[in-house]
């Protein structure tokens, strides 16, 4: 997630502090990420030195600084919006490694491991599903977010339900003819 142009799309409604900014952030991210607001001042400083916003340098009343966006800041924040995101390689999916390592490597029960990974994941869309019932039916951005988890949290179990078929249909020898030769001490000599 672009917390940096999160930001922009914040101070393109209009001059913001820092604390603020990551308040709001939290508020229209459905409050499931949370921000911590050393990484807001960092984000806003390194957006200030790249011409995207300006801050009034604390001359305005008050110990807050405030930011604004600048043309050039809502030129990128538009950029940003209308750009579709780059998938073109696929993510490093932590899920996806551990089940092409486990497949090669010898002894390893794949099939527990994939079970594992499900209930895993059905558990948390159920945590998900609990809190989309219990959730307001205004509160617009924590519902987006819940059906964003959710689904995705759907790809993966049925990834790993064709996963599993894939492994099951594969030959015996083949899961472990390709693992490495592990060598001992003894063997190294």
């Amino acid at each position: 997630m672009s917390v940096r142009h999160a930001l922009l799309a914040l101070l393109s409604e209009g001059p913001k502090y820092g604390l603020q900014l990551r308040q709001e952030f939290e508020a229209r991210t459905g409050e499931v990420w949370p921000l911590n607001v050393g990484q807001v001042y960092t984000t806003v400083q390194r957006l200030e030195r790249d011409g995207l916003v300006e801050s009034d340098d604390g001359e305005a009343p008050g110990p807050q600084k405030t930011y604004q966006i600048t043309d050039k800041g809502s030129a990128e924040l538009t950029a940003w919006l209308t750009t579709p995101p780059a998938d073109s390689a696929p993510p490093r999916d932590e899920l996806l490694i551990k089940v092409l390592v486990a497949v090669r490597l010898p002894g390893v029960d794949v099939g527990s491991i994939v079970q594992a990974h499900r209930r895993q994941l059905i558990q948390t869309m159920s945590g998900y599903a609990r809190l989309k019932e219990n959730a307001a039916e205004d509160d617009f951005e924590l519902l987006l977010v819940v059906d964003a988890e959710l689904f995705r949290l759907e790809a993966s179990v049925r990834w790993l339900d064709v996963a599993e078929a894939r492994i099951r249909d594969l030959p015996p020898a083949t899961a472990t003819a390709a693992a490495p030769v592990r060598r001992t001490a003894r063997s190294a000599g």
